[in-house]
């Protein structure tokens, strides 16, 4: 996701009805009438789910009413945001931000300081959903995570794969779908913690290097890389691409409507991508935006947001009231594999060229 921006998960596929929005008591829209708070988020279906499920329910416990904004995809948020940050202004205070336009806006010192006393939930959050810069301040706070896994058409695979090895199985020649990019399908990381033990030896170019000439011994057996998600999880469904990686929570919802897919949690783990909050330097309203954050790290709201809006838990699972299928729906407890991040940051050019010389040119 497209350096791993969920909204481009075409998620209009999914089967979603908006909630109507209650109406705010009269108290509440006037407590909250000098505290209007800007909140970007993924536009489409994250927009309208939190439109719903979030933002009314916020503005009663807190007396912060939400303008809701809607981002535009890949990094054009960031860029907006840079722009209107030099003139003092700011589109939206709290932005749900995709990792890589996350860390770019973190060497610019773009992100507010967020002040962790304030926000006492976050000690809800694993450290690696919470970002600081060098000196240790925090700069960003995980919003939603996702998983994208191994999929199977359940029709050609009856047996479920139970490693991501089955990629390189000559038994699946021309039969796989993998997304296209390097900084969105995190193939990287998933070769280095399947066959070189973690991933540590992505630190370095040598290291890229030896992963990305594993990875190329997958080629014969990939029949499409996509970008379309649509177009593979049609393929997959008919069983034309029988095996893939895909999106956890989509495959569920697509096998809870009776299509012959299933998806599976390898044993190295499924890959784990997230959005995380961060706020504008430029804004004003940097007590509002944390109380945001820190209402967003409550175990009841994690909850909330798994069921409705079908994002894992961005806290640890034993602080949920997640019954075990609810949970299984959208995370699994195989430690995940988390996207290397920094490497899409640094090496940017140099990768982007070796992938399309070595695996998906």
């Amino acid at each position: 996701m497209k350096t791993s921006d969920k909204s481009h998960m075409n998620l209009s596929r999914r089967t979603f009805l908006v909630a109507t929005t209650a109406a705010l008591s009269a108290p509440a829209v006037l407590r909250a009438s000098e505290g209007v708070l800007k909140v970007g988020t993924y536009g489409g279906y994250f927009q309208d789910s939190f439109d719903s499920y979030i933002y009314p329910d916020f503005a009663a416990a807190t007396g912060i009413s939400v303008e809701s904004i809607g981002e535009p995809t890949g990094e054009a948020w960031l860029v907006q945001l840079e722009a209107a940050a030099r003139a003092g202004q700011a589109p939206a205070d709290v932005s749900m931000m995709a990792q890589t336009p996350r860390l770019k806006g973190q060497k610019s010192e773009l992100w507010a300081r967020l002040d962790e006393s304030s926000m006492p939930n976050l000690e809800n959050v694993p450290d690696h959903f919470v970002h600081r810069y060098d000196d240790g301040a925090v700069c960003g706070v995980g919003a939603v995570s996702w998983y994208i896994t191994l999929v199977t058409n359940t029709d050609s695979h009856p047996e479920a794969p139970t490693s991501w090895k089955a990629l390189w199985d000559p038994a699946n020649k021309d039969s796989l779908g993998l997304l296209a990019l390097v900084t969105n399908s995190f193939l990287l990381e998933v070769t280095a913690t399947t066959w070189f033990g973690g991933t540590d030896i992505l630190d370095t170019e040598e290291g890229i290097q030896q992963v990305m000439d594993k990875l190329a011994e997958v080629k014969p057996n990939v029949r499409l890389w996509y970008r379309d998600e649509g177009q593979f999880q049609q393929a997959l469904e008919t069983g034309e691409i029988p095996m893939g990686q895909y999106y956890h929570d989509v495959t569920g919802l697509a096998a809870a409507d009776g299509k012959p897919v299933r998806s599976t949690f390898p044993e190295e783990g499924g890959i784990l991508d997230s959005g995380s909050w961060s706020v504008s330097k430029a804004s004003q309203r940097l007590d509002e935006a944390q109380v945001f954050v820190n209402y967003m790290c409550q175990p009841d709201i994690q909850s909330k947001l798994s069921r409705f809006v079908g994002t894992a838990p961005v806290i640890n699972r034993e602080l949920t009231d997640l019954s075990d299928e609810e949970f299984g729906a959208v995370a699994s407890d195989i430690p995940p594999i988390l996207p290397r991040y920094d490497i899409y940051d640094l090496r940017s050019d140099w990768l982007n060229q070796k992938w399309t010389e070595l695996i998906a040119g």
